[in-house]
This record gives C-alpha cells, structure tokens and sequence, in this order.
C-alpha cells in the first residue's frame, strides 16, 4: 500500500494517509500553538501546590523582593511578602475557571436562541433578536459591574454577569447558519416526513450549528478573563479568590516604584488570552466543513 505520495506540491501532513481531522490538526500552527500554551497554563494550575506551596496568601518573605533577587522566590515578592509565583499559580486556576465557565454558559444561551430564532423565524424571530439587541446596546461593562455588585462580588456573580452581557454575539452567529441550514435538503425532508420541530432542531439544526459556538467559547473566554482582571484591578473581584487581575489591582498601590507587581500578571493574562484567541482560530480551521473537504 502506498503510503507517501511523492509530489513536492502536496504538504506533507495530506502525503501521509492520515484522518482528515489529523491531517488538518498538523496543518494548523494556531490550534497547535494554541493548545500547547493553554495545556501548559493548566498544567501549571494543576501542579500549582507542589510548585508554589499550599496557600498563595501566605507570607513567605521580606516584602518587595524584585524577581531574581531570591531563589527561594524566583519571581519576587509583593508589598506584604507573599510570593508572586504562587499567586500566578493559583490565580491561573480562578482566572481559567471563570473564563471557561462564563464562555461555556454564554454559547449555551446563545446556541438555543439563535437556533429557535433562525428556524422558526416569524413573530418569534422578531421577539428574540429584539430581546438578544437591548443585551448588545448596553454598555457590558457597566452591566457587568452593577450585575455584580448587586450580587455581591464572587466567582459565581461574575461567571453570570460575563455570561449575561456575552451571548448575544453567539445568538447573531447561530441565527445566520440556521437560517441557511433551514433551506437545506436534509431539514425540508425532516419537515416533509412530519418529524416535530424541535426534534428537527435537536437532530439537525444543533449538530450543524454546534462547531461555531464551540469556536466562540474560546474567544468568549479569553474577552472574560480580561473584563474579570478589570474588575478585580476596580475592586470588585471575589476578595476570597486569588486571580490575575487582583494581582494587578494589588499591585498598582507600587507601580512606580515595584511596577513588576502588575506586569507580571498582566503578562499571564495576555499569554493565555493568546493562546485562546490562537486555540480559536485553529478550531475554525478544522471544524469549518469546507476545511474538512481538504484533500
């Protein structure tokens, strides 16, 4: 069997005779780049006890030692002698968590109601774009902040105040591939064969509609963990969390004088939003069908 196909024409990931979906997964320098820097920050998470100590709050130190000054403390302390490796440990765990889970709500909500939007079209089309454009024309910061200062600042208000003011741009997505999908052979059949509509939905319109909103979660996380730093550095985090962006609230107190305080966790939060924002487009390659369909 020939395995290798020996044109210089033809990248090397599409000679070998590989699964499509691997052949465009070696072919993707975003989804691989992408992953490696995501799977290195949780792995970094995961390891964050036996790396840096049980509890990042702890003061282990003398106060405002700059990175390298200490072995014991590689990347210094901050002003009250806590380790600043720690707090990026475990703030990677808050920041990664609130990231996903308020990406994963909003592309739920978004994926149902672009979907029973785009099929049913009509007076229920009407009543949920309407419903999906007051979410989009307010200020999502500021809702944000009120939502959670209303609730009181914890992981749990502000997973739902990211989530609330994000998944309209979800719904307008799936919307427009639903409508398209609604035209297509395989739902027209559905329809002519009496199968109820939301079992049309579920078995035909989802499935399709489904890789853009998993696309979307990347993207929607990477926008949560930096409005989640915003509104830790405003002083409206989870005050029992350790995350990046109290870490920088933290530190702006000593910016002129020890400003690696902030730049430091600022650095973390701009390489995992990185590596979301590449994991992202790498999923687009090789989720979108006509990338699939790649010889």
């Amino acid at each position: 069997m020939t395995i290798f196909n020996n044109s210089p024409a033809v990248p090397f990931v599409h000679r070998l005779r590989l699964p499509a979906w691997t052949a465009l997964t070696l072919s993707s320098p975003s989804l691989l780049a992408g992953l490696f820097l995501i799977l290195l920050i949780l792995g970094a998470a995961t390891l964050a006890p036996s790396l840096a100590g049980p509890d990042p709050l702890d003061i282990v130190a003398m106060p405002f030692l700059w990175p390298g000054q200490d072995a014991a403390n590689p990347l210094g302390t901050d002003m009250m002698g806590r380790d600043i490796l720690a707090g990026i440990l475990f703030g990677a765990r808050v920041s990664l968590q609130i990231g996903l889970l308020a990406g994963v709500l909003a592309s739920l909500v978004g994926l149902l109601v672009g979907a029973v939007s785009g099929y049913f079209g009509g007076w229920i089309d009407d009543v949920l774009m309407r419903f999906t454009e007051v979410f989009q024309t307010m200020p999502a910061l500021l809702f944000t902040i009120v939502l959670v200062v209303v609730l009181q600042p914890t992981i749990g208000s502000i997973v739902l105040g990211l989530a609330v003011t994000s998944w309209p741009q979800v719904a307008r997505l799936v919307r427009a591939d639903t409508l398209r999908l609604r035209q297509s052979d395989f739902v027209l059949a559905g329809i002519g064969l009496g199968m109820r509509d939301f079992s049309i939905i579920a078995r035909h319109i989802l499935p399709n509609v489904l890789p853009s909103a998993v696309v979307m979660i990347s993207i929607l996380a990477g926008n949560a963990i930096l409005t989640e730093a915003v509104l830790a550095f405003l002083g409206l985090g989870d005050p029992n969390a350790v995350s990046w962006g109290s870490m920088i609230g933290s530190g702006r107190e000593a910016l002129r004088t020890a400003w690696y305080m902030t730049a430091i966790p600022g650095a973390a939060v701009f390489i995992t939003v990185i590596g979301l924002n590449l994991l992202g487009n790498g999923l687009n390659d090789c989720l979108n069908p006509r990338n699939r369909r790649r010889p």
